[in-house]
C-alpha cells in the first residue's frame, strides 16, 4: 500500500497528477518532500523510502515534519519502505500512473532507477518525469555525483553557482546539459532575524555526522562550544544534533556528540545543552549560528542570522568549509569568544541562491543584502516541468553512463541495487508480500530493524575499538 505525506490542498483530488518521492535518508527525505511541494503544490505526493543502512526511523521522519502513524487525526501515514527494484515495479506500465518522480537519493541509486526506467520505457512513451538534485552544499565528488544523476529530466541546482558548475561537467564529457535547472534549497524560509542588541544571546552550534571525522577533532569542537558557554554565562549555547545514538543520517557517525559530552572534562555547563528537533524551529531563537560546513549555514544566512563557518581545524576540502571562501563567514572559536558576529558578503549570497529575507530593520542593517526581486526560484523548474508534462510522449531516459561508456563501473552500480546490466530486475529482486500472512510481514520488518541496529552498533561501538586495537 502506498502512503501519502504532508497535507493536500483543498483543491486537490485523486484526479490530479501524481508525484512520487523516493528518498534514502532523513535529510534527503526532507529535501525531496519539500521539493515536490515546491514543484507541484496542488498535486498529490506519494512517499517511498529506499530500504538500506540509512533508512530513517519514525522519530527522525517526525522531526522533519513527516507523520508516520496511519489512521490518526494528525494526518496521513508516512512513506513506504521499498528496494530499488520494488519501486520500479510500483511505477511500471500497467500500475497506477505517476506523472513525476523526485529521486532524493545518493548518486548510485539515482543511476539505478534511471536505468530501470529506461528498461521499462525503451521507446518514446507516456512515462514519468524524473527529477533529482542535491540536498545542500556540493563540495566533493562533483563529477562523480553529477554523472550518476545524468539522465534525469530535471537536475536541480540550488544556486546560480551550482548551475554553472553542473553544466560545465556535462559539457566537459559531451553529455546533454539541458536538464540542469536553477532553483534554490526548498527548505529556506522562516522568520527573518531581528536582533535587539549588538551581541548574541543564543548561539547554535550545528554539528554534522561525519565532518570532522576523528574523535579528537569532534571532542575539540564540543569542548570549544562548552568553553564559549563558560566564557559567556549570559548566553545559551545549543549543540544541535542530527540523530540519537543508534540512528543514522545520510552519513555515518562513528563518534556521536552525546557520548563525547558524557566524557567532557568538567562536564557541560548549565548554559550549554544538546538539542534535537527541526532546524528551522531551532533557528527561530538563534542570534548566531556556528558550524563547520553544514547546510544549516545557508538556512541561517537566508534568515539574516550572523553565521560563523569554523576555521579551527583548517580550511580544507575534506571539511567542506572551503565552499564558504569569500562569504565573509569564516571565523574561529577564538574570534567568536571575543564577540565577533560575522557579516556575510551580499555578492556571495546572491551567487549561492541565498537571498536574505526582508524583515523589520533589514534595510537599516544591510541594504545591500535585501532581495532584488520577488520571483520564485522554482518558477523555471515549474515551467520546464509543465512543458514536459504537456507532451503526449517523452523520449527514453538517456543516462551518460551506459555499458559502452562505463563498462567497468555501471554494472557494479546496478548490481548493488539488484538490477542486471540492462536495468531489468535480477531474479528474486522483487518480493511479493501480498500473499504472506501479516505475522510474517511483521516478523520480517522486525528482523530488518534488528539487523540495522546490529549494523549501527558495529559502526559506532565495535569498529572504533578494533581500529584502536589495530594501532597498538
Amino acid at each position: 500500500m502506498r502512503n501519502s505525506f504532508g497535507r493536500v490542498p483543498a483543491s486537490s483530488s485523486r484526479g490530479d497528477r501524481r508525484i512520487a518521492v523516493l528518498a534514502d535518508s532523513d535529510t534527503r527525505w526532507k529535501w525531496g518532500a519539500l521539493t515536490a511541494r515546491r514543484l507541484a503544490p496542488d498535486h498529490l505526493p506519494t512517499g517511498y523510502l529506499l530500504r538500506g543502512r540509512a533508512t530513517p526511523t519514525a522519530r527522525q521522519l517526525g522531526e522533519v515534519g513527516v507523520r508516520t502513524a496511519a489512521g490518526t487525526a494528525d494526518g496521513p501515514p508516512g512513506p513506504t519502505e521499498v528496494t530499488c527494484a520494488e519501486f520500479l515495479a510500483e511505477i511500471a506500465p500497467g500500475r497506477d500512473r505517476h506523472d513525476v518522480v523526485v529521486l532524493a537519493l545518493v548518486g548510485g541509486a539515482v543511476q539505478a532507477v534511471l536505468h530501470g526506467a529506461r528498461a521499462l520505457w525503451p521507446d518514446p512513451a507516456a512515462r514519468p518525469v524524473f527529477v533529482t538534485g542535491y540536498v545542500g552544499v556540493v563540495y566533493e565528488k562533483l563529477a562523480d555525483g553529477l554523472l550518476l544523476r545524468h539522465g534525469a529530466d530535471l537536475v536541480l541546482a540550488n544556486s546560480r553557482h551550482d548551475a554553472g558548475r553542473f553544466r560545465a561537467v556535462y559539457e566537459g564529457v559531451g553529455a546533454d546539459p539541458d536538464a540542469v535547472t536553477e532553483t534554490a534549497l526548498p527548505f529556506l524560509g522562516g522568520a527573518p532575524h531581528v536582533p535587539d542588541t549588538g551581541r548574541a544571546r543564543t548561539v547554535v552550534f550545528a554539528v554534522q555526522p561525519s565532518v570532522p571525522e576523528s574523535r579528537a577533532d569532534r571532542a575539540y569542537l564540543l569542548a570549544r562550544a562548552a568553553g564559549h558557554a563558560r566564557r559567556h554565562p549570559d548566553r545559551q549555547v545549543s549543540v544541535k544534533l542530527r540523530s540519537r545514538p543508534g540512528e543514522h543520517t545520510t552519513h555515518l557517525e562513528e563518534h556521536p556528540y552525546q557520548r563525547l559530552a558524557d566524557r567532557l572534562p568538567g562536564g557541560m555547563p548549565a548554559n550549554c545543552r544538546l538539542v534535537y528537533g527541526n532546524m528551522g524551529e531551532v533557528l527561530d531563537d538563534a542570534d548566531l549560528l556556528v558550524t563547520v560546513s553544514s547546510t544549516a549555514a545557508l538556512e541561517s544566512l537566508h534568515r539574516g542570522i550572523p553565521t560563523a563557518v569554523l576555521t579551527d581545524l583548517g580550511i580544507r576540502e575534506a571539511l567542506g568549509n572551503h565552499h564558504f571562501l569569500g562569504s565573509g563567514c569564516l571565523a574561529s572559536w577564538d574570534q567568536l569568544d571575543e564577540g565577533l558576529l560575522p557579516r556575510a558578503d551580499p555578492d556571495w549570497l546572491a551567487d549561492q541562491g541565498v537571498a536574505p529575507i526582508a524583515g523589520p530593520g533589514a534595510a537599516a542593517r544591510n541594504a545591500d543584502t535585501a532581495p532584488t526581486g520577488s520571483a520564485d526560484p522554482f518558477d523555471a523548474a515549474r515551467a520546464r516541468l509543465a512543458d514536459l508534462l504537456g507532451k503526449a510522449q517523452l523520449p527514453p531516459v538517456a543516462p551518460y553512463y551506459t555499458p559502452v561508456t562505463a563498462p567497468g563501473y555501471l554494472p557494479g552500480i546496478l548490481a548493488r541495487h539488484h538490477l542486471a546490466p540492462d536495468g531489468t530486475p535480477l531474479p528474486g529482486a522483487v518480493r511479493r508480500d501480498a500473499g504472506r500472512s501479516p505475522a510474517r510481514r511483521w516478523l520480517r520488518a522486525h528482523l530488518r530493524e534488528a539487523a540495522r541496529g546490529a549494523y549501527r552498533h558495529g559502526v559506532q561501538r565495535v569498529a572504533p575499538v578494533i581500529r584502536r586495537l589495530g594501532e597498538l
